[in-house]
């Protein structure tokens, strides 16, 4: 979901397992692309002699500039296209530790106007209002049943210098940064208390996103099989804890569909258990920003293993395309019910639906002692394949870069 604010992250943050020191998937250099303005880019045309070095360079600088513009409204133009459309969805409230919330029935529409570097995506959001003890005389109970919440527009602006998108148009898949967590709680407060809703800061039984939360991060990731997608949040208190994960999983369509639900079949299992064994794959890391270029690729092998002693053992293997092996110090990790927390102070989160979300234990700690951090979902939609999304994060606790990942089970 494209909305967003400028993020302003005022941490005090884990170090991060030994892996990401040696790994080159996840850069950490800061990228600053040059947001496009369509007001102020102007093209000059030099005269161009032959003996000339640095007009030749002028030129390839404004060819360079002309790539990059038109690069930037294709990749918007893709992205308002990948999410236009009816969507029917349900929304998921997980604690850090995976245990359901609360779940709320929503609706999204899509549209958008203008064109080139004007385009813009709109979406408005339906959320279900939970039973209230309320009647209204002479009103359709149809009509009190959904809460409207307008999101705040995208545009060439917004997504290049608010959200920091990182946008995989061939793979369908995207990463968002926001600043608030003022949609969620319109969602929580709508489906779970309704129009009873007093407007309380800390509403009984309830659990809302902070309003000043250090970090707010939407990963989406579309299904292989049909029209549908999840969208993945994880938020941060102030502090750079984690305080909960949110899970939109929706199905694009104009008829009347059930809204989809996670499967539940494995409640009474062992979430890991799917993701155990070796996942041979590729991955693609772009920059930050709608201009959002390739930096880098590679062939990667993953592993995740339980040992006789219960500990969770995960490595990486990656070759990149240049033909350069990087190996990772394989991280091991203690399990508990359905979080797995591995030395150096970063865990994963096993939900229904074959997903897991990691996260730093304390962001915090990583900005405070500047280490660079990543954020990680992960879809295993259907047996032998799954789908992950990285974003990276650098000492300053900036996006910087995303990683898009396709692996199957050796």
């Amino acid at each position: 979901m494209a909305s967003t604010c400028c993020c302003s992250l005022s941490l005090p943050p884990i170090p991060n397992p030994p892996t990401l020191n040696k790994i080159q998937l996840f850069p950490t250099k800061v990228y600053s692309p040059n947001p496009f303005s369509h007001s102020n880019f102007t093209l000059r045309s030099p005269r161009i002699r032959a003996t000339n070095s640095s007009s030749s360079t002028t030129v390839q600088d404004e060819a360079q500039k002309l790539s990059d513009e038109a690069m930037s409204i294709d990749n918007l133009r893709r992205f308002v296209n990948l999410n236009l459309g009816k969507w029917n969805g349900s929304f998921f409230q997980f604690d850090a530790v995976g245990n359901l919330l609360h779940k709320v029935n929503t609706k999204l529409s899509a549209s958008s106007y203008g064109e080139d570097e004007l385009i813009s995506l709109i979406q408005t959001l339906y959320i279900e209002q939970a039973s209230s003890s309320t009647s209204v005389s002479g009103y359709d109970d149809d009509e009190l049943e959904w809460a409207e919440y307008k999101i705040k527009e995208t545009n060439m602006f917004t997504a290049d210098k608010y959200q920091q998108i990182g946008f995989f148009p061939n793979e369908k898949a995207f990463s968002l940064r926001y600043q608030t967590a003022g949609m969620l709680e319109t969602v929580l407060r709508q489906g779970v208390l309704g129009e009873d809703d007093t407007g309380e800061d800390s509403p009984k039984n309830l659990k809302l996103p902070s309003r000043r939360p250090s970090i707010v991060c939407e990963s989406c990731l579309y299904s292989l099989e049909k029209d549908m997608r999840v969208r993945a949040f994880h938020i941060m208190d102030p502090k750079g804890i984690v305080e909960m994960l949110l899970i939109f999983l929706e199905e694009r369509g104009d008829g009347v569909l059930l809204p989809p639900s996670l499967d539940n079949n494995m409640e009474n299992k062992d979430r890991i258990v799917p993701f155990l064994g070796k996942w041979k794959g590729h991955s693609i890391t772009k920059r930050s920003g709608v201009y959002g270029s390739t930096m880098a690729e590679a062939d990667t092998v993953t592993s995740l293993e339980m040992d006789d002693k219960g500990q969770i053992i995960q490595g990486i293997t990656s070759t990149s395309a240049v033909g350069d092996v990087t190996t990772n110090v394989p991280w091991t990790g203690i399990k508990s019910d359905n979080l797995v927390t591995f030395a150096g102070g970063y865990q994963m989160t096993f939900l229904p639906g074959g997903m897991y979300m990691g996260c730093p234990c304390d962001v915090g700690k990583n900005v405070a002692e500047s280490v660079s951090f990543h954020l990680e979902f992960c879809w295993l939609e259907g047996p032998g394949r799954r789908q992950r999304l990285v974003r990276t994060y650098d000492v300053e606790g900036l996006a910087v870069s995303t990683t898009y990942f396709y692996e199957t089970r050796m």
